[in-house]
């Protein structure tokens, strides 16, 4: 199975956090619930940014800046 896109508008968290664990730490920095919630099988980056006020653009910046170090 080939690894999912990160830029994919349609990938769940779930799955984020599943291929690239070491994300985690850039939702926690942000002060996001998603690690963990029951949720994020179902919500997307835009989503969490939507519940959140985040600026999707700078946050899936720091999401591919933390999905290229060692987890």
């Amino acid at each position: 199975m080939r690894r999912p896109n990160m830029d994919d508008p349609d990938l769940p968290l779930g799955v984020i956090f599943d291929h690239w664990p070491q994300v985690a730490s850039v939702f926690l920095g942000y002060g996001m619930a998603c690690v963990g919630c029951p949720i994020a099988p179902f919500h997307s980056v835009f989503d969490a940014c939507h519940d959140y006020g985040l600026d999707e653009a700078s946050f899936r910046a720091a999401l591919a800046d933390a999905a290229t170090k060692t987890p």
